[in-house]
């Protein structure tokens, strides 16, 4: 089975996860910065044969919600049979912090620039294959 990648997509970051490979499981991955998404997503899909993304997306429309359709899109466009969902990511940046403070990240640490985007993707993923 191929895993499952999620992206939690920002103006400057996009944070990435990934499941196990028997999909059960989430995994954060790594940040990417936003412009370099498609070429990092070139790499990982032809790497792990990914047949779905998961992209995080504000329940109500906000600010974000033009930009994260724009990418759904353009993911869809480039890889037209890959299943794109989108699953709520209300409240999951907040979710991540509180995760990496109860795991004892430091306060430096934590203000790094992609520190949360990451973690935050794996809460995406969560809720994904919570529904499945």
């Amino acid at each position: 089975m191929a895993k499952i990648l999620a992206l939690d997509i920002g103006g400057r970051r996009t944070g990435m996860a990934e499941t196990d490979p028997l999909g059960m499981m989430a995994f954060p991955l790594k940040t990417v910065e936003t412009g370099e998404l498609m070429s990092t997503l070139e790499t990982y899909v032809a790497a792990e044969g990914t047949k779905t993304i998961v992209i995080g997306k504000p329940a109500m429309a906000t600010d974000s919600t033009e930009l994260i359709d724009l990418w759904g899109a353009k993911i869809h466009k480039r890889w037209p049979l890959m299943e794109i969902v989108f699953v709520d990511e209300d409240f999951t940046s907040q979710e991540a912090s509180q995760l990496l403070i109860m795991g004892g990240m430091k306060k430096s640490k934590r203000r790094e620039k992609g520190a949360l985007d990451k973690v935050a993707a794996s809460l995406i993923l969560e809720r994904y294959l919570a529904m499945h």
